[in-house]
């Protein structure tokens, strides 16, 4: 059901598209209908001082007057209407009667007694470091009570940066260079600062401030990385959203050209992309961890499966298969490629946790961007407590869990009774303690936990539950639900343009089988001037995958110019012609695979399959023949023997070939098949066996006699006269 603040956000998205468009001229008469109903006069006359301006300057250009500030007035006059509408649009969803979170938040902050501004706000977190320190020092009664009020305090000023920063729609200078002060504070806590930097992320989604995404560009300069590379997440989710209205602002257009002098910035951005277009595999691993790996691993520890009592084995019985069955098992399978996943960065706990996002700390908005702190005030007394909490430091600090997922975990196993918690600790900590003790595999934690490609993807996991598990999700805009296509958005085109980045976007496209997405990357590299055999392969696969088999052969034989005689080619080429119906191409590109791969199963199959479709059945059973030879026990082999048998007249060959499928794991079209060799070698009481079984297998008679009617020029060919097969009708 739309609310009437949908209907405002829909015309409000209409406009904001011809402005991005610039196309103003548009534009302007729908911002005045949209503008009257805020009953704000101020905005109103704003609007009509700008359609004046602009009026005047389509005049003078009209008239050729030399004006050479006029581009620079055209900009202006863009980011002015931006303005206005934006404001106008705050003014009315505010107005209606749908109360968003955002709104809801405003409004509290509004009535909140102690009105906190950004400058106030920097000198309590600049503060915290120095009052933990104090209080920790402290060794009285009560000290432990103090250390939490501390911390609760910081917790509620968290909490009102967070939400402030959120909810302003746009900052004065003043708010901007104190905003550049916090990122620059030596005093402010890393983790405060990457809740800032998530905060300004929000705030953007929401309105275009220039002076918020400014930020984001100092915070990218920041040493540490857990900053900078929220920062650069940020940047990119901005220059999906905004790319358009971007290029409207020099102060920021200068800033890419500035940035774009260092080859990083262009390659980061270009990890982001690739991170950021993975989580389009996120469901669809949910959907194996739920329906395949999960049930796997509950089916395979169930004691049953072991086919062995228990009760019965002694030291001495291990049954050395059982690794093997283990390792070599679908589950085994499943759980390698997960972990290839993992490695890789996919987002493979998404679905473990999704449903553990009900704790009373994900009720606060900003908690689902806070880094994982052990010193947080719902978790720290819990930890300080706890006598196995090594075990615990170990879980939490591992490289696998994204910071929403750790707490989520950590929330769990407080609530698991003491008893079994201990049990559980116990097994973590046999399997785990060789590794706290273990400086190299410390070390090698941290370098990864600092990697910034690691910091990223994690923070990417984090924005992914946000935006899909968060109770007011359907309030913002969700980032992930269009692809983030930067190489596609001009204002970054000297950024991303480049042939390295290109190919690390197309890699990442063909082996995870977006196949329209690394055509589209294909294409441009060729436009760059990429042109090698591989390349031109890589294409005509992607096109063939997509049944697009004309622009597939194009590919492919281009492939063949650069790189003449090359087998995997050759071999594609000729299943391109083959699915195209043109066996005569096919089979001459098949047999040239045949001169370099003689006893290629699968290509021995495909040649035989194009000399049927010829008709050429003396040769085709030669192939199938030799084929046989190689893989003695291949019922499809055995089928395609006995049709050409059946098709040169050798029957007494074919039944040969049909009774052994037909003893092995016979289907329909193998019995009516038996029964036309058998009724063509004068045995008719078999061939009506036949016929009837083949007709109960396929479930209809009339589906069994539209495939035998397809056959009769074959009975025919055989010597059975059209009389006769009219009769086997009724006999069936």
């Amino acid at each position: 059901m739309k609310t009437i603040n949908s209907d405002i956000t829909d015309q409000y998205q209409y406009i904001t598209m011809m402005l991005d468009d610039m196309r103003l001229k548009d534009a302007l008469p729908e911002i005045k209908e949209f503008l009257v109903k805020t009953n704000d006069w101020n905005l109103q006359d704003k609007i009509e001082e700008i359609e004046t301006s602009y009026n005047y300057m389509l005049e003078y250009m009209r008239q050729d007057v030399d004006d050479p500030k006029r581009t620079e007035m055209h900009l202006k006059l863009l980011r002015d209407t931006f303005k206005v509408l934006d404001t106008g649009y705050l003014l009315r969803i505010s107005s209606g009667s749908y109360r968003s979170l955002y709104l809801n938040t405003l409004d509290k902050l509004k009535r909140s007694e102690i009105q906190y501004t950004l400058d106030a706000l920097l000198i309590e977190l600049e503060s915290y470091t120095e009052n933990y320190a104090v209080t920790s020092l402290l060794q009285t009664e009560d000290s432990d009570e103090k250390l939490d009020a501390v911390r609760q305090h910081h917790e509620e000023i968290q909490k009102i940066m967070f939400n402030r920063v959120w909810t302003t729609q746009s900052w004065t200078n003043d708010e901007a260079a104190t905003a550049k002060k916090m990122i620059e504070s030596v005093l402010i806590h890393e983790n405060d600062l990457c809740l800032f930097v998530s905060a300004v992320t929000l705030s953007l989604l929401e309105f275009f401030d220039q002076r918020k995404l400014m930020l984001l560009f100092d915070a990218y300069r920041h040493e540490n990385n857990q900053i900078s590379q929220r920062a650069l997440v940020g940047l990119a989710i901005m220059f999906q959203l905004y790319h358009a209205r971007i290029a409207f602002y020099p102060e920021v257009t200068g800033r890419l050209a500035l940035l774009n002098e260092n080859e990083r910035f262009g390659k980061s951005l270009n990890r982001i992309q690739i991170e950021m277009l993975r989580s389009k595999d996120t469901e669809k691993i949910n959907k194996k961890m739920q329906e395949e790996i999960i049930p796997e691993m509950i089916k395979s520890a169930n004691p049953q499966n072991l086919r062995i009592n228990p009760d019965e084995l002694s030291e001495e019985d291990h049954n050395p298969d059982w690794t093997y069955n283990i390792e070599n098992s679908s589950l085994g399978d499943k759980l390698r490629e997960m972990s290839e996943l993992q490695m890789e960065g996919a987002d493979i706990y998404m679905s473990t946790f999704t449903h553990q996002k009900g704790y009373p700390f994900f009720r606060n908005i900003n908690n689902w961007f806070y880094r994982f702190d052990k010193q947080h005030s719902s978790i720290a007394k819990e930890l300080s407590n706890d006598t196995d909490s090594n075990v615990i430091d170990l879980i939490l600090d591992s490289a696998f869990f994204c910071d929403s997922d750790k707490y989520s975990l950590l929330f769990t196993i407080l609530t698991i009774p003491m008893n079994y918690r201990d049990m559980m600790i116990k097994q973590l900590s046999s399997q785990s303690m060789d590794e706290l003790t273990d400086k190299e595999q410390t070390d090698a934690m941290k370098k990864i936990t600092n990697d910034p490609k690691y910091i990223s993807n994690q923070y990417i996991h984090d924005l992914y539950r946000f935006f899909k598990v968060f109770p007011y999700r359907n309030d913002f805009t969700d980032i992930f639900k269009a692809p983030l296509l930067l190489h596609e958005y001009p204002v970054l085109k000297e950024i991303i343009y480049k042939p390295q980045l290109f190919n690390e976007l197309v890699d990442f496209n063909f082996h995870k089988e977006h196949y329209n997405e690394a055509v589209s990357i294909y294409n441009i590299l060729i436009e760059l001037g990429e042109d090698d055999a591989e390349l031109y392969q890589k294409l005509g696969y992607c096109h063939q995958k997509l049944k697009d088999l004309d622009k597939a052969l194009d590919a492919y034989q281009k492939a063949d110019m650069l790189k003449p005689d090359n087998v995997w080619t050759n071999y594609h080429i000729a299943t391109c012609y083959r699915i195209m119906t043109d066996y005569h191409k096919a089979l001459s590109y098949y047999k040239k695979v045949e001169e370099v791969q003689p006893e290629n199963r699968s290509l021995l199959y495909n040649i035989g399959s194009c000399l049927v479709e010829l008709k050429q059945f003396d040769e085709a059973i030669q192939y199938f023949f030799k084929l046989d030879f190689i893989d003695p026990d291949n019922t499809r082999t055995w089928r395609a023997i006995a049709w050409c048998s059946f098709m040169i007249r050798k029957n007494e060959q074919a039944m040969k070939f049909y009774d052994r499928i037909i003893g092995k794991d016979g289907v329909a079209p193998d019995y009516l098949n038996a029964g036309h060799v058998a009724w063509c070698l004068g045995d008719i009481k078999k061939a009506i066996e036949r016929y009837t079984r083949s007709c109960e297998l396929s479930g209809s008679k009339t589906l069994f006699l539209d495939i035998f009617n397809k056959d009769k020029e074959y009975l025919m060919k055989n010597g059975i006269n059209e009389y006769d097969i009219a009769l086997m009708y009724d006999l069936i």
